[in-house]
């Protein structure tokens, strides 16, 4: 079938008992024009769909049962232009923004939060990011932007540092060095490590800080997430090299771990904003974006 969306709106309008000529005024046509749209829509579905009952047209039994199956695609069609309506609203659309899990509980929260005081009905649809991944999100479409210490790979993939993150010697509480501020590598020579497995960037950065320091460290255990790291290192079993990120004296209490400044000059990651640079973000999400690289100190 070939219909305009018109010739639909027309036709439900007359059926709900709107004169033609009361159609024809409001949508600004000739009553010969509605007649002639009304018609090829009969064609179109093979069937006389509006019968005359006096002056006015009414439905035929098989124009209520279309009318009503019209009526549900009309409102679905309705509610999908309202949706991109919205989407294109930079003021009310949603952002789809992929974080690593190490950056959620502080640089995620503080940026959405500065941001939607500005923005309060801009939404915000999050998803977590794998660490060890050697690819952004972004480049499949379904993520807008995403926050993250891996630089992505891909060309079509653009990638704006943000800040640099110092990283930190955790230990048990009752550690030997628990009561330092800082630290260097090589004050844990001596020690057992708990390390991400060699997929994870922050891998290759503990054997170069360690090398550089001029030991190889003892690997004790491996593992795939931080936090199961930092709770291999609360229960005694070694100490690790890991971001560090604003905690509350009750957290690092709670959690049994302390997480020391390393004093070494390369102890730090660089955390940034990745987006595609084949593919035009929407409104809201452009709107973040600059708001993102202008809290970093970028010019936009």
């Amino acid at each position: 079938m070939d219909v305009e969306t018109e010739a639909l709106r027309w036709f439900q309008e007359v059926a709900d008992g709107v004169t033609v000529t009361e159609v024809a005024e409001a949508y600004q046509v000739s009553q010969p024009g509605v007649s002639r749209t009304l018609a090829r829509l009969e064609t179109e579905v093979g069937t006389p769909l509006l019968r005359k009952q006096g002056r006015v047209l009414r439905p035929t039994h098989a124009g209520m049962v279309f009318k009503r199956h019209l009526d549900s695609f009309m409102h679905g069609l309705d509610d999908a232009v309202a949706a991109v309506d919205q989407l294109l609203d930079p003021e009310s659309g949603t952002v789809a923004v992929a974080f690593q899990p190490s950056l959620g509980t502080w640089l995620v929260t503080g940026l959405i939060a500065a941001f939607r005081r500005d923005h309060p009905a801009v939404d915000f649809r999050l998803e977590q990011s794998d660490d060890a991944a050697g690819s952004s999100l972004v480049a499949g479409g379904r993520i807008d932007l995403e926050l993250t210490a891996r630089r992505p790979r891909n060309p079509a993939v653009r990638w704006e540092r943000l800040l640099s993150q110092p990283l930190g010697l955790a230990v048990p509480a009752d550690h030997r060095l628990a009561g330092r501020g800082s630290v260097s590598v090589a004050e844990a020579a001596d020690e057992d490590f708990v390390v991400l497995r060699p997929t994870w960037e922050l891998r290759g950065q503990t054997d170069e800080l360690c090398a550089a320091a001029g030991f190889s460290a003892t690997v004790a255990f491996e593992a795939d997430d931080l936090e199961v790291v930092r709770g291999f290192v609360a229960a005694g079993l070694g100490v690790a090299i890991v971001p560090t990120a604003p905690r509350s004296a009750a957290d690092e209490e709670a959690a049994r771990v302390r997480v020391l400044r390393l004093s070494d000059p390369a102890a730090y990651r660089d955390v940034g904003l990745a987006w595609s640079s084949s593919r035009r973000l929407l409104p809201s999400a452009e709107l973040f974006r600059r708001a993102v690289l202008v809290s970093a100190g970028h010019r936009e």
